[in-house]
């Protein structure tokens, strides 16, 4: 909660600083003048940006077994699954976590975690994964996904798509709102937003929210180093996640839907490293590995 207060006030104190600056170089008072609300306008892109991402958080469960068909284990039906079900008790216990809900559902090799809070989490595990891993792997992914939770990576990166997607709709509609008034120069009887403002508008989203994606997965790549160091110090040693990063890397572990491939344990590498959600294997391992020298 501290981090959530205090990631909020921070980005309110950015807003505050925007608003004052566009005041003290007359953007405010020119906007204004000509029918652009510079508050209202930045308000606006808040509710808005903030308001999907945390909607996102808060089905995030419920998405997620409905896109990937996973059954919680209410009551084990076998020795796997009442390994699976006292290895997250443990773990989360030793993490000062309460027990997240534990999930199987059938694919390729991969785990995921996600939830609207540290107290309402769910840690899913793939068929692939528990068939292709040794129990020590498994356990160390199992880890890694606590690690997840306990460092509250889920709501933190809801927290950054919220100011990214706040800044991406702010300033494409100040952007269009100069194309359209450099457009309608000559046409003083028009009033409202004209076709130039729409289009720019549409343009520029795609643009910058092409941009934004950069700084979002840059979080992303991030948490995945502190989770995998989480899932070190949770075993007490990076052996055991370092074998299963090297068992992860000869395997094919896509196979998650697109909203949830952030979450996973091994998530897709795009072309350009810049818009990869996760670090490559060997850099991860490298991490660990360091680690355990120092």
């Amino acid at each position: 909660m501290k981090r959530v207060i205090l990631f909020l006030v921070t980005n309110l104190a950015v807003m505050l600083v925007l608003s004052v600056t566009a005041s003290i170089l007359g953007i405010n008072r020119y906007m204004t003048a000509n029918g652009l609300n510079f508050g209202m306008l930045l308000m606006f892109c808040a509710l808005m940006g903030f308001g999907g991402s945390f909607i996102s958080l808060l089905m995030s469960k419920t998405i997620a077994k409905w896109s990937t068909g996973a059954r919680v284990i209410e009551q084990p039906q076998n020795s796997t699954e009442m390994w699976l079900v006292d290895t997250v008790n443990r773990l989360a216990t030793r993490a000062g976590l309460s027990m997240p809900e534990v999930a199987v559902y059938d694919g390729p090799p991969n785990a995921f975690a996600t939830g609207a809070s540290k107290s309402n989490s769910l840690v899913a595990v793939s068929t692939g994964l528990l068939q292709g891993m040794t129990r020590e792997e498994v356990e160390a992914v199992l880890a890694h996904e606590v690690a997840h939770i306990a460092n509250g990576d889920m709501v933190t990166l809801t927290l950054i798509q919220g100011v990214v997607n706040t800044f991406v709709m702010f300033f494409a509609r100040i952007v269009g709102y100069f194309v359209d008034s450099a457009l309608r120069r000559n046409n003083e009887q028009s009033s409202g937003p004209g076709i130039g403002y729409m289009v720019t508008v549409v343009v520029c989203e795609i643009v910058f929210g092409i941009l934004a994606s950069i700084i979002v997965m840059y979080f992303s790549r991030q948490r995945e180093y502190r989770a995998d160091a989480g899932a070190a110090s949770l075993m007490g040693s990076p052996t055991p996640m370092i074998g299963a990063l090297r068992r992860l890397g000869g395997m094919e572990s896509d196979g998650l839907p697109q909203n949830l491939q952030a979450s996973g344990i091994a998530g897709r590498e795009s072309w350009m490293g810049l818009f990869s959600s996760h670090p490559s294997i060997e850099s991860r391992i490298a991490s660990l590995q360091n680690r355990a020298r120092t």
